[in-house]
């Protein structure tokens, strides 16, 4: 993986969900959506929690938890990369929206939070998910 796809990944310090749990959902969903293909290496932990200003414990934990789910493989001396199809069909829409779906309920009870109207919210969603990164 060249250095500038460190940029596909973040974490929420502010988020009440662990940060190797972040970066756990956010592979599973760059594996599920196709930007991670089997094959492809991941940053090297130490590159990873630097460019997160992560402690690399962290992404180790999330590394070997993603590995003993068979969504990456470990190659001795060379680093993790995502593991072969090995007979698994690719996660179909509906599993993919499961991915998304703990995303959007936070999203929305923050909305209701805010006190937001439905409408303006999910415009909002449009605007963004049409924008180009």
């Amino acid at each position: 993986m060249p250095p500038s796809s460190l940029t596909l990944f973040s974490v929420s310090p502010g988020s009440p969900e662990p940060l190797y749990r972040q970066l756990m959902d956010q592979i599973r969903r760059l594996v599920a959506g196709g930007q991670l293909a089997p094959g492809d290496d991941l940053p090297s932990v130490r590159d990873l929690a630097q460019s997160l200003t992560l402690n690399p414990m962290t992404v180790s934990k999330a590394y070997g938890l993603l590995e003993m789910e068979g969504v990456l493989q470990r190659r001795r001396g060379l680093g993790m990369q995502v593991a072969g199809a090995q007979g698994k069909p690719a996660l179909d829409v509906a599993a993919r929206l499961e991915l998304l779906r703990p995303i959007l309920e936070r999203a929305a009870l923050e909305a209701r939070q805010l006190e937001l109207d439905s409408n303006f919210v999910l415009e909002l969603f449009q605007q963004i998910f049409e924008e180009k990164t």
